[in-house]
């Protein structure tokens, strides 16, 4: 799938990519996508913060930083805090109400990242000015997707997959409580009666967990693009879906037509084994 997004792209005849990635892990799965644009021939822009923690010049692109209200070792103590807490052994309820608060302190900081991305106005005129053809991103910041908006420019998501199963309904794919787990549950997709109805409680939950963390940027896509918008409605209008997933490890679901899997793109090259 990946080498077809490519292939496009070089029919394109080495197009402008302007790139706002989403920081740690799913930078260092982008940037392998980067590279092999950049040896395309494209032309590409990545625009991250000022003190951001694993973003970093290239040959193979052009990188554009921009002040925040934050320092390096904040948003490392942040994002190290918040990673803790997915590995905690606690009750099911306990470890979604700790995770429920440690997502609404890292989304404040990442959203308040984007609002000074947004009102920086020289920089905002010069993306104006650079007549770019998409904008790639990672939706579960959904910063880039604003500036796509807000430049009328198509986005393209590279993702490994959204908290509250925000990527599915987004892209309208089928995804019934009774039959889909929900992250955290440790459910398998064959459940028990008990199983499903723990399932459904849980899916019921989501729209308020979710609504909470992502609160900070519908309220700042409102503000930049003059109209009400929630999650659903503004990641809705992405053009493509590049998943980083394999049904080899994932049970497998219903798929729209715009996204593409391409589980193993962030994994290392192998070896081959000797006879």
């Amino acid at each position: 799938g990946v080498w077809i997004f490519l292939a496009l792209l070089c029919l394109a005849g080495g197009g402008k990519v302007l790139v706002v990635p989403m920081d740690g892990s799913h930078w260092l799965s982008l940037r392998s996508l980067l590279v092999a644009l950049g040896q395309g021939g494209h032309q590409i822009l990545t625009v991250a913060p000022e003190g951001n923690l694993n973003v970093e010049p290239s040959q193979y692109y052009t990188l554009q930083t921009y002040p925040v209200p934050f320092t390096r070792e904040e948003l490392r103590e942040r994002v190290r805090s918040f990673g803790n807490e997915l590995f905690e052994t606690r009750a099911f309820l306990q470890r979604l109400a700790a995770l429920h608060g440690k997502a609404q302190l890292i989304s404040q900081l990442y959203a308040s990242s984007c609002r000074s991305l947004l009102r920086n106005r020289a920089l905002m005129e010069y993306l104006g000015r650079g007549e770019f053809e998409v904008v790639l991103t990672d939706p579960v910041v959904p910063c880039g997707q604003i500036l796509a908006l807000h430049l009328s420019i198509p986005s393209v998501f590279f993702l490994r997959g959204l908290p509250c199963s925000l990527d599915l309904r987004a892209a309208q794919c089928p995804d019934p409580p009774s039959y889909v787990p929900r992250t955290f549950t440790d459910n398998s997709d064959h459940m028990t009666f008990f199983q499903r109805v723990e399932n459904f409680i849980v899916k019921a939950s989501e729209s308020f967990l979710c609504r909470a963390a992502y609160l900070p940027f519908e309220l700042l896509a409102s503000e930049v693009l003059g109209t009400p918008l929630t999650m659903n409605e503004l990641l809705s209008r992405g053009s493509v879906w590049l998943k980083r997933m394999d049904f080899v490890f994932e049970y497998p679901m219903p798929a729209m037509p715009n996204i593409v899997f391409i589980g193993g793109i962030n994994c290392g090259e192998d070896k081959p084994l000797s006879q």
